[in-house]
């Protein structure tokens, strides 16, 4: 392992100046060269005949250069021209925005391109995606890798500098499969993965590299999350929950529903893991609007009933409120004592809840970030809840655990993701998802609304208004930006109140007001004496005004779905039909697909495997706090099945501790790695 943390700057051939090169590639080491994987591949076997060109096609054509030629479009668009010729024909190969070609490719270069056939005006040409120059260092190579470059460095000094590399560094790169496990998966070793992801032999032995390399990401990564929160399983010490009265009962009968089929089966799950002499770590993932609040609090019921205390930590004021609320309803006429710390908490209520928590006179504690603080210590403390738990770090969540011995920890999220994504992310939690909504709830309808067409939307919220029902306005910003064009709360506010709708009540809410002041106007809101809320996004997430049926996004072109997902949840919690207006202007077709895809479904699992598809994994969801940027060649929207191979290996895969150095290698380079 030594051997690949050698600086590339020794490499042969690179030294200061192109060991910076490649450090903006993020290669400072051997083991970064071996992971610099290709982006695409030439494959020189598979040529056409300029003769043959068809419009349309996609092909590789390898020809002289007879003439070249750069001007630019009425647009400004800067185009580089080369005129073509193989024997069989010619043909005109087109690059755009690439005026420093006119100095690298001249007449007389040999060059293999790959590109599209387009016919433009009754002439055939190619738009070039990838080019190569061939002359004498080119490698003899019948499927080359093309890597991702920078200034200063070419293709043949990477593919030159890569091959000598792997013959003479990959032998010391460890193998962590060993020969039954990959002949039982049918999996290549990491040596000829290495190789064929480089140098391909063929389709086949690139298929195979690229399986085993996938899984090997995966695997590395299942890993760092055994390490980074590896619990102890002192059987002596975990929490078995075994309620001594009828708390449970008393708490399902002030329910004032039925539980859905989704709930009783995620509560079932939890109960099991709670009653069982080994701690819980269990994700609950479900819909906006879908119980989670109600799970969590017969958890908790569960938790006092055993003599236990519990707690429950928001990312948000408002939610801890509404957390609050909603649990004092759930546990009306029962003994059971509640408590909000919050940073809102005044010092001498603050002081008394320490006091009684630490005494074990309170049963349930709801708060945001300052149950974390140092002086807030439990009596005994049996189960922790965190609800919109990717808003905190790991090291968050992991210093309102140890404020107990070994309690359970039950994580909640109101963002579904895809399953594959799920298990990736969380790999070391069982997960429970409620996937329906409560009987009665009409799907809100979403409509995209042109800025042209706003008067629109204006007459439409009237109508509701005199029937009683109350909106949401949501924007980006709270002031107005010199570099952004966004519609800010605070002008828009003052233009509805008193251009638009000056005959309706209207209120403004953000997250730079202090706390008491946020309360206010929320209540107000709930009274119905605020009929149109204008709000930045500090509504996302857990308020809850079931009178509030229309729910308008400014600039949602400027939101990604699951945001939108869940500034939509916050309307149609009553039994009126509810309504969600985007309105929006988008310039690019991935912010039209996202708005049209928020028309077509309320179904936010399938929103979540849309965001993924659009937006890619690095974005979706927050989780490059994960690492999961850092991915070379897994994809999470297509490897479900690696992914679960990944979870199943890495319980085969002994000692982990000391895999150590070898994940940090591969997801957390500023740790120190320690000598082998």
């Amino acid at each position: 392992m030594d051997r690949l943390l050698a600086s590339v700057q020794f490499l042969k051939g690179i030294g200061p100046k192109r060991s910076k090169q490649l450090n903006r590639l993020g290669v400072e080491t051997v083991f970064d060269l071996l992971w610099l994987i290709p982006r695409s591949y030439f494959n020189r076997g598979n040529l056409t005949r300029i003769s043959g060109l068809k419009s349309a096609n996609t092909v590789n054509i390898r020809a002289v250069v007879q003439a070249v030629q750069a001007n630019r479009s009425r647009r400004g668009m800067q185009i580089f021209k080369a005129l073509l010729n193989d024997g069989s024909g010619q043909v005109t190969a087109v690059w755009f925005n690439q005026p420093f070609l006119k100095n690298i490719i001249t007449p007389g270069k040999e060059l293999f391109i790959s590109g599209r056939v387009n016919n433009s005006y009754g002439k055939i040409e190619i738009n070039v995606s990838e080019y190569e120059i061939m002359d004498k260092s080119s490698l003899d190579c019948k499927i080359l890798p093309v890597y991702p470059l920078t200034e200063g460095l070419n293709q043949n000094l990477l593919r030159s500098l890569m091959l000598s590399t792997l013959q003479g560094y990959l032998p010391f790169y460890p193998e962590i499969l060993n020969e039954e496990l990959r002949r039982q998966y049918e999996l290549c070793d990491i040596y000829t993965a290495f190789r064929n992801i480089h140098f391909p032999s063929g389709r086949e032995g690139y298929l195979q590299a690229r399986k085993r390399l996938a899984l090997e990401e995966l695997l590395l990564f299942q890993i760092s999350l055994c390490l980074e929160e590896k619990l102890p399983q002192d059987a002596a010490n975990c929490k078995v929950h075994q309620e001594k009265n009828d708390l449970v009962i008393r708490v399902m009968n002030n329910l004032p529903f039925q539980l859905t089929d989704g709930q009783t089966k995620a509560i079932n799950e939890i109960y099991h893991d709670m009653g069982s002499p080994s701690n819980m770590n269990r994700l609950l993932q479900g819909d906006v609007g879908s119980g989670k609040t109600v799970v969590a609090a017969l958890a908790m019921a569960k938790a006092v009933a055993s003599g236990f205390q519990a707690a429950i930590m928001a990312p948000t004021e408002i939610l801890a409120e509404q957390h609050f609320n909603s649990i004092n309803n759930l546990f009306k006429g029962t003994e059971i004592v509640t408590a909000r710390l919050t940073g809102g908490t005044s010092t001498a209520e603050r002081r008394m809840i320490l006091e009684a928590t630490e005494r074990g006179e309170i049963n349930i504690v709801v708060g945001t970030h300052a149950l974390i603080q140092e002086t807030v210590k439990f009596s005994d403390l049996g189960l922790v809840v965190i609800d919109e738990q990717h808003r905190f770090g790991v090291r968050q969540r992991a210093m309102l655990t140890e404020k107990g011995t070994m309690p359970d920890i039950l994580v909640m999220t109101a963002t579904p993701i895809p399953r594959t994504l799920a298990l990736t992310v969380y790999g070391k939690l069982d997960l429970s998802i409620i996937d329906e909504l409560p009987p009665g709830r009409k799907p809100v309808i979403t409509r995209y609304i042109k800025q042209s067409a706003r008067k629109q939307a204006y007459n439409f919220i009237h109508k509701e208004v005199r029937k009683q029902m109350q909106v949401y306005v949501v924007c980006p910003l709270v002031e107005e930006s010199e570099n952004q064009d966004l519609q800010a709360a605070v002008s828009l506010y003052e233009e509805l109140r008193d251009n638009i709708f000056p005959d309706i009540k209207v209120g403004l809410l953000h997250g730079r007001m202090k706390s008491a002041e946020k309360g206010y106007i929320m209540n107000l809101f709930k009274k119905g004496i605020i009929q149109i809320l204008v709000t930045t996004t500090v509504i996302e997430v857990g308020v809850d005004v079931p009178n509030a049926s229309i729910m308008v996004i400014e600039h949602a072109e400027r939101f990604g779905l699951s945001q939108l997902h869940q500034l939509r949840g916050r309307v149609g919690r009553g039994k009126q039909q509810a309504y969600c207006l985007l309105i929006g202007n988008p310039h690019t077709e991935e912010a039209l697909k996202r708005l049209q895809v928020m028309e077509s479904t309320c179904d936010g699992f399938k929103l979540a495997q849309e965001d993924l598809l659009i937006r890619g994994p690095g974005d979706f969801w927050g989780v490059r706090q994960h690492g999961l940027h850092q991915l070379k060649v897994a994809d999470l929207t297509r490897d479900h099945k690696i992914i679960e191979l990944s979870r199943q290996l890495v319980l085969r895969i002994k000692p982990i501790e000391n895999l150590k150095n070898y994940v940090k290698l591969k997801f957390n380079k500023s740790d120190k790695i320690a000598p082998n």
